[in-house]
């Protein structure tokens, strides 16, 4: 987002049309799940993982490996779905990392 302030208006706003959003889930190293929302997925994981920044939970329960994401155009949406996977029991995160309805297509 920094890079944004230093675009003029027009170039700012066609930079924010192209910007993509992600939930995502992460498994930490005690076999815990953790559901976050970024507008860059890659630097994201680097922060959880890293000494300085990631959020407190990743802290304490490095390293995290990236399970599952969902792209979307805008943060309220990302956040909104981040807020509907985090409300769910356990199982039913696992079922959506493992994708069991596609895999059950081929049995």
């Amino acid at each position: 987002m920094e890079k944004l302030l230093n675009l003029k208006n027009q170039d700012r706003q066609n930079a924010r049309t192209l910007m993509y959003y992600f939930t995502y889930i992460l498994e930490c190293k005690d076999g815990s799940l953790y559901i976050g929302s970024t507008n860059n997925l890659e630097e994201r994981i680097k922060q959880h993982n890293s000494l300085k920044s990631g959020a407190h939970y990743t802290k304490i329960r490095r390293p995290v490996v990236l399970k599952y994401f969902e792209k979307f155009k805008s943060l309220a949406k990302a956040r909104k779905r981040e807020a509907e996977i985090k409300k769910w029991k356990r199982i039913k995160k696992i079922n959506l990392i493992n994708n069991v309805k596609w895999k059950m297509l081929f049995k």
